[in-house]
């Protein structure tokens, strides 16, 4: 038994947040009805063709849902939507600012018939306030939110190299919905969940809010270097790779004199004799690193790392990370089918020990239509004469 089974979530998504949000849901049991436009479907099946012919960001974040087919602004379109709503637990959708109002769709309007059903709208801004029109992005958001302000090198801000935002948002919109689910579960009512990803990410930025708190400076840029621990980042070794390190504290500052550069002495010298220290005067001891790591491979830092315990580890490409030793010993890889064929797909973290994740087909565009709407009491002369006139 999987923690969701028998709960049921229609979605009206697109793009990542909320699809993010939702294949999860799936994971845990849920079933996610998706409705995608007539004939195009969720615009993120068009981002690229390199899973097979479909798009890596559609293939990610869309598994184990039920794809329907259904232009939702079609008069007619109200009646297949009552239909699901009414035996639905959860709706969840990433429209336009104000679309879902004007399709009746709200909370408040929903509530009314289905005083059941958890509502969670995903927005870029949030439902109010002067932002709430301006499309959102995720590299606008990053931008929006600081992000941008703390990433990147002198010079160079950059963005994350995920969707991070839209991540933010998700995950947020799917620890939300079972908070509400566990509240009907006790109240026997729905509740009406908001996310933003600008509220998202801006709490994930509270270290660096804190830091740069009543006008103190922000954190420098500092590439894959923290901004404010040294030394912490990357280093080159002697056979062209780079090992990334970091420490946290004075005992492990001595350990890693002693130890890993074999310079007992720098541990007593003034320019490095705090964290604070270290980092002001961090090109004068990259320098020193960077001339020991010389002498040695990868291999043999990371030799000495592991032996000295100071935390580290490899610059792994992504094909690495595909071939991740950590992963393939604790079996974490199972096999999703796409159209014409499957791919391998990570286990997702957090399922309760003793549950096996769903982990179903990714669909293809309106490839359960027929078959939910037999569901729903249409016979397949209705189904074709809807298919007919544009709405399914």
């Amino acid at each position: 038994m999987r923690p969701l089974d028998g709960i049921t979530v229609v979605t009206l998504e697109h793009a990542i947040a909320a699809p993010f949000c939702t294949r999860q849901l799936a994971d845990q049991g849920a079933r996610v009805i998706k409705i995608e436009r007539p004939g195009a479907g969720d615009f993120a099946r068009g981002y690229d063709e390199r899973v097979g012919g479909m798009s890596s960001h559609f293939v990610w974040t869309n598994r184990s849902k039920e794809s329907l087919t259904l232009d939702v602004k079609n008069a007619d379109a109200k009646e297949v939507l009552g239909g699901l709503l009414s035996t639905a637990d959860v709706l969840v959708q990433n429209l336009a600012p104000g679309a879902s109002a004007r399709l009746g769709l709200d909370f408040e309007t929903l509530s009314a018939k289905y005083p059941k059903l958890c509502v969670c709208d995903i927005s870029g801004y949030g439902g109010d306030g002067p932002y709430r029109d301006k499309k959102a992005y995720d590299l606008l958001v990053q931008s929006e939110s600081g992000l941008l302000a703390i990433t990147g090198s002198p010079g160079a801000p950059a963005k994350a190299g995920c969707s991070i935002a839209d991540i933010a948002a998700g995950m947020y919109a799917y620890t939300g919905i079972l908070s509400a689910l566990l509240l009907r579960g006790r109240t026997g009512k729905g509740s009406h969940i908001e996310v933003s990803m600008l509220e998202s990410m801006v709490e994930w930025m509270g270290y660096p809010l804190y830091y740069a708190i009543n006008g103190q400076s922000q954190p420098p840029l500092a590439g894959a270097s923290h901004a404010t621990i040294y030394p912490y980042g990357p280093f080159p070794t002697g056979d062209g790779k780079t090992v990334m390190l970091g420490l946290q504290n004075e005992r492990e500052w001595k350990i890693f004199c002693d130890g890993v550069l074999m310079l007992p002495a720098l541990a007593g010298d003034t320019r490095f004799a705090s964290n604070s220290a270290r980092s002001a005067s961090r090109d004068a001891l990259r320098e020193i690193i960077v001339d020991e790591f010389s002498t040695l491979t990868a291999e043999q830092v990371i030799e000495r790392l592991d032996r000295a315990g100071i935390a580290n580890a490899r610059m792994n490409s992504i094909e690495d990370v595909w071939n991740h030793p950590q992963l393939a010993a604790r079996n974490r890889w199972r096999e999703v089918s796409i159209p014409g064929g499957t791919v391998p797909a990570l286990l997702p973290p957090g399922i309760p020990d003793g549950c096996e994740p769903r982990m179903d087909d990714v669909p293809a565009l309106g490839q359960h239509t027929a078959a939910i709407m037999s569901e729903l009491g249409y016979t397949s002369d209705q189904v074709e004469g809807l298919r007919t006139a544009g709405v399914i």
